[in-house]
């Protein structure tokens, strides 16, 4: 299991990625929001403290509030799109059907603006629970689903316009 400093510096850095406009990559401003968030997940940390196996969903809860500030934050610009999936919604949202027809409905949302980005997220839990085990076939899946992904972002997005996507 990680240390807590590791997930610190991990988060950290995702956040860096995350709101690298908005912040010039500038470490100091990437953890003034990670602060921001992690305030706002005060008593999920504290239990988390107490019981280390709730690390999972403090993450989980991390990855959610830092998609909806993102989210947020590009609402308030009318010229950048954005798209937000998680592919645990469902047990069955990550499967490639059901991930086509989401991914179809963010890409045609995202079609009218020239920037945009499309965050998926829990892809890696979907397909690889925590609670099993990494076998070569759920790593193979895994795997299969990113260039899934990637390809169908490219093949659908305008050449003139500028897609951003993002992992988590």
């Amino acid at each position: 299991m990680p240390s807590a400093s590791r997930d610190e510096l991990r988060r950290l850095h995702f956040i860096d990625a995350l709101f690298a406009h908005v912040t010039g990559h500038n470490l100091y401003l990437a953890k003034q929001i990670k602060s921001a968030i992690a305030f706002s997940l005060a008593e999920l940390e504290t239990q988390t403290a107490a019981h280390p196996e709730f690390a999972a969903k403090y993450d989980a809860a991390f990855n959610a509030a830092a998609a909806d500030l993102l989210a947020s934050l590009f609402g308030d610009l009318p010229r950048h799109g954005f798209f937000h999936w998680d592919a645990a919604l469902t047990p069955e949202a990550a499967t490639p059907l059901f991930a086509r027809a989401e991914l179809m409905a963010g890409l045609k949302q995202l079609a009218r603006y020239r920037e945009s980005t499309l965050l998926v997220t829990n892809l890696r839990p979907a397909l690889i629970p925590p609670s099993k085990r990494a076998t070569p076939r759920r790593q193979r899946d895994y795997e299969e689903a990113l260039g899934f992904i990637r390809a169908l972002a490219a093949a659908r997005t305008a050449r003139s316009a500028e897609l951003q996507l993002l992992f988590l």
